[in-house]
């Protein structure tokens, strides 16, 4: 046993904290929960109230939150080098957020059909989907990574959004957004992810 554990389930976000937890090196214990039952018993809803995946409990200490779990461990792990110095985190700490609120909103609303009244955009944080489309192409036109040279926990969590993104249509394949997944998905921490969540995914989906 380690005392880092991983709540998930190989068909949901917990492929962006598995991607995260392979980046980082460390050892760690999984387990894997149900929709519908173990995710919802009261064992784990001590661990995370509102009953979803993923989570991960380091010691005493519990995250949730697939944002807060990537920069939790970039910090908890210093010598996996997946943050910035804490006076050059601006462009990390802003796309990290925007990931995680007005990215997040505006395909979700997108995806369900969500339409703003005509004139209400300044009424939802993100304003409209190609403002927010327009930002994300500023934050991944660069020759490399979104702070520059090094690769940090913002390209796991924005990498997490975009991949999928242009994975299920929700995102246009832009030039700029195609490369950055391309660079992201030849990572053998995204590879080692990906491997060990699709052959979870192959088991579960086994006839009975």
């Amino acid at each position: 046993m380690t005392n880092l554990t991983f709540y998930t389930n190989p068909m949901s976000r917990g492929q962006i904290a598995r991607w995260m937890l392979e980046e980082t090196g460390v050892a760690y214990d999984t387990v894997i929960l149900d929709y519908g039952t173990t995710m919802k018993a009261p064992d784990y809803l001590a661990i995370n109230p509102m009953g979803k995946v993923p989570a991960i409990r380091h010691g005493d200490t519990i995250v949730t939150e697939c944002a807060a779990v990537c920069a939790y461990l970039a910090d908890a792990f210093p010598a996996a080098n997946l943050a910035p110095p804490t006076d050059a985190r601006g462009a990390y700490y802003r796309w990290l957020f925007f990931a995680a609120g007005p990215l997040e909103a505006a395909i979700t609303n997108k995806a369900m059909g969500f339409v703003l009244p005509e004139g209400r955009e300044q009424s939802v944080g993100y304003g409209t989907l190609d403002d927010v489309l327009q930002a994300l192409e500023q934050a991944v036109s660069v020759p490399q990574w979104i702070c520059g040279d090094q690769f940090t926990a913002a390209d796991v969590y924005v990498g997490s959004q975009v991949d999928w993104g242009l994975a299920f249509g929700t995102m246009p394949a832009t030039p700029a957004l195609t490369a950055y997944a391309d660079r992201l998905r030849t990572r053998p921490a995204y590879q080692r992810q990906k491997a060990i969540d699709n052959a979870l995914i192959a088991e579960m989906q086994k006839p009975t």
